[in-house]
């Protein structure tokens, strides 16, 4: 960068990097989507086809983003977990978050045409905004994943029996949303199978409990996603080495429970410590 006598604004720019030994959550969410599912008529309850965009743009994400360890994604919501110990763009709050969002949203919206053949996706185009946010602890990063997943279940369980009442059951969608209110899950559970012989328990589980992508390594690795030999893991040679091993990854894109210690324990390198 030139330096002039205006060079002097740079003062003007604040640094937000985010604090060290953090695992940073990047979360995105769709803007203005409500409005996008009624111009494009999105299947109700849910659309087999919206949802497929949303796992293959999160995807290609993990793919650009070798430092993202999991991420888990419901609705037109998507979470990408970094590494406790990345030094992406220094850890600079603004530049993960846009990072994310706009590549998220470059995806989307190149990728239309594949899971909405016919269908020309037209201004005002989608749109995702990007946070961050800090957990310290493995435990409180869980606990925030289970948070998002049991929101994913909470949702679903609602719009479906909302939208079989009103598909299936001639409700009006103000008739409907009148008979849940203040239901509880067993109610509504019960709604739809007397009502209408559903056991919401065999709807599939990319609606209950959303994607999860993450990456799976060879069977000569260890468990803990490491080799075998011992190495300075600060060495130039063996971040670099170490970049290779996750862009070899398979990306695995599966819809399963998180909330349970059974997946983790099954992958106990996903959030293996590298302070």
């Amino acid at each position: 960068m030139a330096n002039t006598e205006f060079g002097y604004v740079r003062s003007f720019e604040q640094w937000d990097a985010l604090p060290p030994s953090n695992w940073i959550v990047v979360r995105i969410d769709g803007r203005g989507f409500t409005k996008l599912c009624k111009k494009y008529d999105f299947a109700k309850p849910n659309d087999t086809r919206a949802i497929a965009l949303m796992n293959s743009a999160a995807e290609q994400v993990v793919r650009s983003f070798v430092d993202v360890v999991l991420a888990y994604g419901q609705s037109d919501e998507y979470s990408f977990i970094f590494a406790e110990n990345t030094a992406l763009f220094d850890r600079r709050n603004s530049k993960l978050a846009t990072s994310v969002a706009t590549l998220f949203t470059a995806e989307y919206c190149l990728q239309w045409k594949d899971f909405f053949p016919g269908t020309e996706l037209e201004r005002p185009f989608p749109t995702f905004d990007g946070r961050c946010v800090c957990y310290p602890k493995q435990a409180i990063l869980r606990d925030y994943l289970s948070w998002r997943q049991a929101d994913c279940h909470i949702n679903n369980l609602y719009n479906t029996v909302f939208w079989t009442l009103v598909l299936k059951g001639g409700r009006t969608t103000t008739e409907a949303e009148h008979e849940l209110k203040g239901s509880l899950a067993a109610d509504k559970n019960e709604i739809l199978f007397k009502q209408f012989g559903i056991n919401y328990n065999n709807e599939d589980e990319i609606w209950r409990k959303g994607t999860v992508i993450y990456r799976a390594y060879d069977d000569h690795q260890q468990q803990d996603g490491t080799t075998s030999k011992k190495a300075d893991p600060t060495s130039k040679n063996q971040l670099e080495k170490e970049k290779k091993r996750k862009q070899k990854a398979k990306i695995m894109v599966e819809h399963t429970d998180i909330i349970k210690d059974t997946f983790w324990n099954e992958r106990p390198y996903i959030l293996a410590s590298k302070r």
